[in-house]
């Protein structure tokens, strides 16, 4: 049997690196990573120390020294990946849609028609065709298309790719419009894995387990714990703004995995059997990331940084179909 090569990607907005690991467990290899956040950007270091990191402002990377970075000339690149900040199309927020991070996947369609790879991915939330930011959705459509890509759009949730947790994406998939073949997405391939499920077995830090007890027993954001039932929020007890706060129920997948966790003390996600926040290691097994993976010791910057991250066997799945679906059928 012949040796499977490694494809190549490149992968933009890259955060603490959840992209990357999927694309590796998928049989690629990630050539450059890009990503301005200094708290992304030093997970990202620390689990993926041989990839190229350019640790700044996208809007600073040329074409021409990104094809420098990975020894590539324009079309011999595989997949162009990115998940460009989402927080304006965010149902969650205020859904600004002059927000200017709405605009940021404009430096992602530049760096698209420099480097012309044979596929790309671009991931969103699935609220960008809700309402008004239908508008950004339909725009965004538009210049993927315009950039000499046949282009599938598709919201997938990550529950259905082995990941513990309920997390429905946008996913654009393109495949270069002379390659002649238009892009799909992957089936289903996992039962839903319940949050209870996730965890089992995990040790956990008995003195962050204190701390977070310890937060859980002190801050209002907890006081009402005991009144809701697994799986209800608090806005089932009258809080209008209390949607977010839910005691998780163990017998589905874990609810979205948000960046607002990492501010304790707010309404997030609460543990079923205890008054008191998820642990970074519970959070890592709800996204799908190997205990192993290093968040380090900063609470906050690993929740965030979690409530940001494509789980990485969503990513696995969406790689291992665009390599057998449009990359094979190329060599």
């Amino acid at each position: 049997m012949a040796e499977v090569k490694p494809f190549s990607v490149v992968s933009t907005f890259a955060g603490c690196g959840g992209s990357s690991l999927g694309y590796k467990l998928a049989g690629g290899n990630v050539r450059l990573a890009v990503e301005w956040d200094d708290g992304a950007a030093a997970i990202y270091r620390t689990n993926h120390p041989g990839t190229d990191l350019f640790h700044g402002d996208i809007a600073d990377l040329s074409v021409e020294d990104a094809l420098a970075r990975i020894g590539l000339k324009p079309g011999e690149l595989d997949i162009f990946d990115g998940s460009p900040p989402c927080q304006g199309f965010s149902i969650a927020g205020r859904r600004n849609i002059e927000d200017q991070r709405n605009q940021l996947f404009r430096e992602y369609v530049r760096l698209l028609r420099g480097l012309r790879p044979k596929a790309f991915v671009m991931e969103n939330v699935g609220g960008m065709v809700v309402g008004k930011m239908r508008i950004l959705f339909a725009e965004i459509l538009r210049e993927l298309k315009a950039s000499g890509y046949r282009v599938a759009a598709r919201k997938l949730n990550a529950a259905d790719y082995g990941v513990p947790q309920s997390r429905v994406r946008m996913i654009f998939i393109g495949a270069r419009e002379d390659l002649e073949i238009d892009p799909t997405h992957p089936a289903p391939t996992h039962a839903p894995v319940s949050a209870a499920a996730a965890v089992q077995g995990l040790r956990l830090d008995e003195a962050e387990v204190a701390r977070l007890i310890e937060i859980g027993n002190t801050r209002k954001a907890y006081s009402m714990w005991e009144f809701l039932k697994p799986g209800q929020n608090l806005t089932k007890i009258g809080l209008k703004v209390g949607f977010n706060g839910v005691r998780v129920n163990p017998m589905r997948p874990c609810p979205t995995v948000t960046k607002s966790l990492g501010q304790l003390g707010m309404y997030g996600l609460m543990h079923w059997a205890e008054r008191r926040a998820f642990t970074i290691a519970e959070l890592k097994r709800f996204s799908s990331f190997p205990d192993e993976f290093d968040f380090g010791n900063d609470y906050t910057n690993a929740a965030e940084r979690l409530g940001n991250t494509v789980p990485p066997l969503l990513m696995k799945a969406i790689a291992a179909h665009i390599r057998t679906t449009i990359l094979e059928k190329t060599r």
